[in-house]
């Protein structure tokens, strides 16, 4: 069982905050985009956000926080002093039988978390696996993949008011989540630093594969009694096969979301577009696979300049090395303007933009 340390009292806590100038953001975001911050430091402990707080820089300049980077892109050096929440730590405890509330500081790795929900035989999140990313930005974005959302687990988050220095806690409800949407990216937005996140997990597993190809995946893997772990590796598989890996090429994932539109519109695109991919969410409206109305528009492979739309994956879009953020936002403008001349849908970004 490996020790995780103490929110409270983290070993590597300095006594004084240091903030850099001019640091470089290339190595801090998947997409791989340089651009400098003017004012950069990092965070090791709550003790360490104290310090930071009695800082010129910190009372003086707007603030950027940033967590695992796999969910931005930086269109051009940032003025703000940008913080890199690096705290760690995973706790459980029981709420129940067959309950347990798992704790993770928001620095933690999200992928590193349900390995360890996995090695304690804790279901929930394992359908989430290998999302890239860190466990503070999973409430911000309320990730979701494979019909599960972290909504759907969730139990409350910790979070730092940037203003008057206070933790205040939040529930499922106060989070307000919504289809890859939360109170951090509305009304709280750059108003708070989340410390931890909690789940519920529970010790008997709801095996879910109903949701895209895990069946199928779990098939071929000659599985017919899943356990989590299996699943998880299944959705490992899937990811790993349609996704490219930041490491090898700059990107963010899905850098759409999939557009919500009335039924009656769907009646109308059916009549030109009969194999258009869609999902039922209510009596009144489906969701749209952006992915298909991208591919269907020849964006799948193309690449333009030092960027493009990633060749397995249409809703992905890839820096091939020097492109800068300003590239990949105008390539995103060009992608959303030719699916809406084509299909009356407007795409949005999921990707928040800097």
């Amino acid at each position: 069982m490996p020790k995780f340390l103490d929110l409270h009292h983290n070993k590597f806590y300095k006594q004084k905050m240091r903030i850099k100038k001019n640091v470089s953001l290339k190595e801090f975001n998947t997409f791989g985009i340089d651009v400098k911050a003017n004012f950069y430091c990092e965070i090791n402990s709550l003790k360490d956000l104290d310090s930071l707080a009695e800082t010129e820089e910190y009372k003086k300049y707007d603030k950027l926080i940033l967590g695992g980077g796999s969910n931005i892109l930086f269109t051009k050096n940032v003025s703000a002093l940008v913080i890199k929440n690096n705290l760690k730590g995973i706790t459980k405890k029981d709420l129940n039988e067959n309950q347990v509330i798992v704790k993770a500081a928001a620095g933690e790795d999200w992928h590193n978390l349900v390995l360890y929900c996995l090695e304690n035989n804790l279901a929930g999140i394992e359908n989430l696996s290998l999302i890239p990313g860190s466990v503070g930005a999973a409430p911000m974005q309320n990730i979701g993949a494979y019909g599960v959302e972290i909504k759907d687990v969730f139990h409350s988050l910790e979070a730092f008011n940037i203003q008057n220095k206070k933790i205040e806690i939040f529930d499922n409800k106060t989070c307000a989540f919504g289809y890859r949407e939360s109170i951090f990216k509305g009304e709280a937005k750059g108003k708070y630093i989340i410390i931890s996140v909690s789940f519920i997990l529970s010790k008997t597993p709801n095996i879910n594969t109903a949701y895209g190809a895990i069946e199928q995946e779990l098939q071929q893997m000659g599985i017919t009694q899943p356990t989590i772990r299996d699943v998880s590796e299944a959705v490992c598989a899937i990811r790993t096969s349609k996704l490219p890996n930041p490491k090898e090429i700059g990107n963010a994932g899905s850098f759409f979301k999939n557009p919500m539109i009335e039924t009656s519109l769907l009646i109308e695109l059916k009549e030109i577009y009969p194999t258009i991919v869609n999902y039922k969410v209510s009596s009144t409206h489906v969701k749209l696979a952006a992915g298909w109305l991208i591919e269907q528009c020849g964006w799948k492979g193309k690449q333009i300049g030092n960027c493009g739309v990633h060749n397995k994956q249409a809703l992905v879009l890839v820096n091939n090395g020097s492109a800068t953020g300003q590239e990949i936002y105008n390539l995103s403008t060009e992608i959303i303007n030719s699916v809406k001349e084509k299909f009356k849908v407007t795409l949005e970004r999921e990707v928040n933009i800097v």
